[in-house]
């Protein structure tokens, strides 16, 4: 990077960072601490509530997404706003109603204490194993950009954000989210439009629209129904319901979020504004990683994006195998510029035939390309055994290094940076709150003695922050992380969404049979995972439904037994 792209991304971070300081000065109670004094507005909890969701995972990993399977990922959340209309009625009254610091603590006030710990142990699990995810994807970027070890960058990573969120707690991660997602938004607009501007005359936004989704990457809808396929509309709406009723009625980083809204009202607005803005925010990322194959047609392309794999293979046996490869697109890339070419022309004069044909030959084009991708995959899969060879995380990253001028390379380094702080200090504050509030007091010290509990937050945080960072250095073999991520969360939210359904809607249900059939339940998900029986936003569903299912028979049986 250019001097005044490291100028940009300092003064970035050091604006975020001293905002939200000075924000949360005096955050010395439990309820500063964890809660921000619940006095934000409902914008700050909507925007809290996305940049908790949007992590560098989001804006590293989505375009990487486009790029590679299109535009269809977004039906991944057509079930969100349904779930945010269910949340605003039913789980926001009762979580203000009661006042909680948690969403487990409710379970306990319905079932008992083994419930509220189950469930909260089911959080903790997930929830630091995800957030460890979210703190590699920006390692890479360092990793790219300064050419050391992924250990430094995740280790330097870490240590800033456990201090950040150990400092500041709940009321500056709410306050920093609010000026990161405007930082976000105005970079990422600015990372698509330069996409297009970056084209030859005659391609605007439509033209490279039109030649997306003839290559298949503007694949959005798809009605099928199949149980196999991750996204389409149905497990989209039905699958991704489940996981967003779970991931924001049951998940305590975004829980938090809304707990800290100072009415049920601001909290209902907030959540309002997520459901309406979220998805074509994700669409529009998606589509930036869309229009890069269009780009690329313009732009020698490398076979694999991930830059220190390449250079590594190129040192190892396999070097005249991947040259070979590499040769190979080069010749591709000059067939691809007569055709681009020729196409381009076609549409300054609006030649219908020769713009059919030539968007054809481009067609075939990509397709030869990605056989040559699979190609540069499997032998850096052979060279390195212990790495995953899916470059997508790496795809935008490498256009931003080498398209984009200075200054806004720098502003794109920091948004990711943003957002990897924003919800990976939303993720350690949670992290903290469900150990003190749900573990710490209600099983260890049920007395605060001079300020115990917000000691307790920090020292947590700091442990939770370690444990992430660990998890972090094993990160990169997860593949593409987006989906990393989700199909960990879906391992989990089904049965703790479960459970919450059953505290909600099935009162005659007691304590023994909702704790073990929530136990049974988690069982039969990691069975359907490790055989590979379904798609994994299905989990979402069946988690769910067998809580219910066996909690019901459970409680039928149980009583039965208590009559005879």
């Amino acid at each position: 990077m250019s001097a005044i792209d490291w100028v940009v991304l300092a003064s970035t971070l050091l604006l975020i960072v001293l905002y939200g300081v000075y924000r949360s000065r005096g955050s010395k109670s439990m309820d500063a601490y964890l809660l921000g004094d619940r006095e934000m507005p409902w914008y700050n909890v909507g925007l809290s509530v996305m940049a908790t969701q949007a992590s560098a995972i989001t804006f590293l990993s989505a375009p990487g997404q486009g790029f590679t399977d299109g535009t269809r990922f977004v039906q991944f959340y057509f079930g969100l706003p349904i779930a945010m209309l269910v949340l605003c009625i039913t789980f926001i009254p009762i979580f203000h109603r009661l006042k909680v610091y948690t969403a487990y603590e409710f379970l306990e006030q319905r079932f008992d204490v083994k419930t509220r710990t189950f469930t909260a142990i089911l959080f903790l699990i997930q929830r630091g194993v995800s957030t460890g995810i979210t703190i590699y994807a920006p390692s890479i970027i360092l990793s790219t950009i300064l050419n050391i070890s992924q250990i430094y960058t995740t280790s330097i990573i870490s240590v800033l954000v456990i201090i950040y969120t150990v400092y500041g707690g709940t009321k500056a991660v709410s306050y920093t989210h609010l000026l990161q997602m405007i930082i976000i938004f105005s970079a990422m607009f600015l990372a698509g439009y330069m996409i297009v501007h970056m084209l030859p005359e005659g391609f605007g936004f439509t033209e490279t629209y039109h030649l997306a989704e003839k290559l298949g990457k503007i694949n959005t809808i798809d009605t099928k129904f199949d149980l196999n396929n991750r996204y389409n509309i149905w497990s989209g709406l039905i699958g991704g319901f489940f996981l967003a009723l779970s991931y924001f009625g049951t998940d305590q980083s975004q829980v938090g979020r809304y707990l800290a809204g100072k009415s049920i009202k601001e909290s209902r607005m907030g959540l309002i504004m997520n459901g309406i803005v979220k998805i074509p925010m994700q669409f529009l990322i998606l589509l930036i990683g869309a229009l890069l194959v269009v780009f690329y047609q313009f732009y020698e392309a490398p076979v694999y994006f991930n830059e220190h794999a390449v250079t590594e293979v190129k040192t190892s046996i396999y070097s005249k195998q991947y040259d070979s490869i590499e040769n190979a697109a080069a010749v591709l890339a000059k067939q691809k510029s007569t055709a681009i070419n020729q196409l381009s022309n076609a549409y300054k004069n609006n030649s219908t035939e020769i713009i059919l044909k030539e968007e054809e030959a481009l067609v075939t084009y990509e397709q030869e390309y990605q056989a040559l991708r699979k190609k540069a995959k499997a032998v850096i899969t052979s060279s390195n055994t212990t790495k995953d060879s899916d470059d997508s995380n790496y795809v935008f990253l490498n256009f931003v290094m080498h398209y984009l001028p200075k200054g806004l390379i720098g502003l794109i380094i920091a948004v990711i940076f943003l957002a990897s702080m924003g919800s990976t200090a939303s993720g350690l504050s949670s992290l903290a709150s469900t150990s003190v509030i749900d573990i710490y007091k209600r099983l260890i010290r049920k007395e605060d003695v001079t300020g115990d509990y917000v000691k307790a937050s920090r020292w947590l945080t700091v442990g939770w922050g370690l444990f992430c960072m660990f998890i972090a250095f094993y990160a990169g073999k997860l593949g593409n992380l987006i989906e990393a991520v989700n199909i960990l969360g879906s391992l989990f939210y089904g049965t703790i969404l479960g459970i919450f359904v059953v505290a909600f809607y099935f009162k005659k249900i007691k304590a023994n049979a909702v704790f073990y059939g929530a136990a049974f339940a988690e069982i039969i998900v990691c069975i359907f995972y490790w055989l590979d029986l379904t798609a994994f936003l299905w989990l979402n569903v069946i988690g769910c439904v067998l809580v219910v299912l066996f909690a019901s028979l459970i409680q039928v049986f149980t009583k039965k037994q208590v009559l005879n």
